[in-house]
């Protein structure tokens, strides 16, 4: 009954905000928690939770909630601000700039990049970087790092240009077949003309970003901006004399990597290696 209701804080969080218009639209539709759970196949508990901001947002939640009440992407809408707020905020800004550059240009130290992950790859990783987390809150963390990957799905994607040291390739992440469909999947994405991918080799030996990865974001009408990023933190840099040292850095190791066509062959015989 509305009188057992708990009372809602929209100016929380977005996610709080969420479920606070989730509660007002239900009710202006004339709708219970048991009817709008018979209509979309989601439990009553589930939806109360929701909209107390007590638990994640389903992936195919939003979807469904603006089919259903015919609110025009509204839902969508929110849950993309959900998944950005659930960053933190050193991240924010470069997630931002990264929604509008022409151009990326990136250094892989220690994974495949997010931007090109798998399902199976990405949550594994985040499994490894987060033993104590509960299933539930792997799925969500990969519906957030999956959310950004729409940058290179739309209809003008950027550029992106991927240097990948050779122990992102080597180091195995999950099970032979989580390798084989990521090493296929990052084939696929540079077998047309927004993706190149070439791989720095241990023969190449020592460069100067061994303590973390490198991302260049190039702009129609902006300078150019750098994001460096270690295990813990990330860090933007805009001042142009530290961006010009950053792609200097980047320069050598893309100038020892081996070529596009190179790497690519390179890369069809690890899978072929993890299969055997």
């Amino acid at each position: 009954m509305a009188a057992h209701e708990r009372e809602l804080r929209p100016e929380r969080s977005v996610r709080d905000l969420f479920g606070f218009q989730l509660r007002a639209t239900r009710k202006r539709r004339g709708l219970s928690l048991d009817n709008l759970s018979s209509q979309i196949s989601y439990s009553k508990t589930h939806l109360s939770n929701v909209e107390t901001a007590d638990r994640a947002i389903p992936p195919d939640l939003p979807a469904k909630l603006d089919a259903t009440f015919g609110t025009d992407g509204i839902f969508g809408h929110l849950h993309r601000l959900v998944l950005r707020e659930s960053f933190p905020d050193w991240s924010r800004r470069f997630m931002e700039l990264e929604a509008l550059a022409s151009a990326q240009r990136k250094f892989a130290n220690g994974a495949f990049p997010g931007l090109w992950q798998t399902g199976g790859y990405g949550k594994r990783l985040l499994e490894l970087g987060l033993p104590r987390a509960t299933p539930g809150e792997i799925e969500e963390r990969w519906a957030v790092r999956e959310s950004r990957q729409a940058l290179i799905a739309g209809d003008e994607p950027p550029h992106i240009w991927v240097v990948l040291d050779e122990v992102v390739v080597r180091r195995p992440v999950g099970d032979p077949k989580t390798m084989r469909d990521q090493i296929d999947h990052v084939l696929e994405l540079t077998a047309g003309p927004n993706a190149v991918v070439q791989v720095l080799p241990f023969a190449a030996g020592g460069h100067g970003s061994m303590a973390g990865s490198i991302t260049l974001l190039d702009f129609v009408d902006a300078p150019r901006a750098a994001y460096v990023e270690g295990y813990v933190v990330g860090q933007l840099v805009e001042s142009p004399k530290e961006v010009a040292e950053i792609a200097l850095t980047y320069d050598f190791l893309q100038a020892a990597a081996m070529s596009p066509q190179e790497s690519r062959a390179w890369l069809r015989r690890a899978m072929e290696e993890f299969r055997a």
